[in-house]
């Protein structure tokens, strides 16, 4: 007895379509050129390997059942991923990947990527894309391990055999607090003593292997470990601890009086920010990769892409 993966196959669903615009067996033989009892064999062999019956035989009309109109609706939609397919392989053949994964950093402003995949999405690429939110060491790391094609927000260095690294743009960190907490009347520039005696917010680092990076935390200090850089925003603004976040994320919240920046005794921190990608393949450097370089030439994308947080 045959099974249903003997049966669905897409001639078969082409046949019941066929049907299904005719309206009866007799009328669809007509359009395909063959006779009517062809048809009707067909449609036996797919009901006995289903074990339903996908017409009602009390009908003139080729009148679906249920499972039969589900098998049409399904059938529909599985012709429809087979057309999308062979289209999508032809365009790859000229070049573009199938997917492009993008390592996105909690730093970097996430409306701007959002606003290149739309621009990216308006050509049509066959070209699937994929997002990962990744922290400090993590965002270079999903790079490293093959698991991303393109990372946004790299603040390692990038001299990794087999990886290109530009910089984007450098971020400047201040040392800020909510209205009412503790620090935000103490007195300046604070002391290390001082920061020690308060807890500190500090951003999970996303690399999976190896210890990762820390910036700012002092030794002894009680810590509340979140996961992106916003959670760390929203964390200080509720007063629940304090640190040092990117001042541009942050600026929205510092004009408003929602954040207070607060002098600390040690340097002021500038972090360069960077792009990179891993080495082309004997193949060549996809179309997809090479279309997200070149937006990235432009200066105004690339201030973009670290400048336009959305604060309230």
């Amino acid at each position: 007895m045959q099974t249903s993966r003997d049966v669905l196959t897409p001639d078969a669903f082409a046949m019941l379509q066929a049907i299904a615009t005719a309206g009866s067996f007799a009328a669809a033989a007509r359009e395909l050129g063959v006779v009517p009892s062809a048809l009707t064999y067909r449609v036996r062999q797919i009901e006995d390997a289903l074990d339903v019956l996908l017409y009602d035989r009390s009908s003139r009309q080729a009148r679906l059942t249920e499972a039969g109109a589900e098998l049409l609706r399904e059938g529909t939609r599985l012709l429809e991923e087979i057309d999308a397919v062979a289209n999508r392989v032809k365009r790859v053949a000229t070049g573009w990947e199938p997917q492009l994964t993008i390592a996105v950093d909690s730093i970097i402003a996430k409306a701007t990527v959002m606003e290149l995949c739309e621009s990216f999405f308006a050509l049509n690429p066959p070209t699937r894309i994929k997002l990962r939110d990744e922290t400090l060491s993590g965002t270079l790391e999903a790079l490293t391990s093959g698991q991303a094609d393109l990372a946004l927000g790299v603040a390692d260095s990038t001299t990794v055999a087999g990886i290109h690294g530009k910089p984007l743009g450098d971020v400047s960190f201040v040392y800020a607090v909510a209205p009412h907490h503790p620090l935000s009347n103490a007195p300046e520039p604070l002391k290390d003593d001082v920061i020690r005696q308060h807890r500190a917010v500090a951003v999970a680092d996303t690399i999976a292997r190896g210890a990762g990076m820390t910036f700012g935390l002092l030794g002894g200090q009680d810590v509340f470990t979140v996961a992106t850089m916003q959670a760390k925003l929203d964390a200080q603004l509720r007063g629940l601890g304090s640190g040092f976040v990117p001042e541009c994320m942050a600026r929205a919240y510092i004009d408003t009086g929602r954040l207070v920046v607060k002098k600390v005794d040690r340097p002021q921190r500038i972090v360069r920010v960077n792009y990179a990608w891993r080495s082309a393949t004997k193949a060549g450097q996809g179309r997809a990769l090479q279309w997200w370089l070149t937006q990235l030439t432009s200066p105004a994308t690339r201030a973009a892409l670290l400048e336009r947080h959305q604060g309230v």
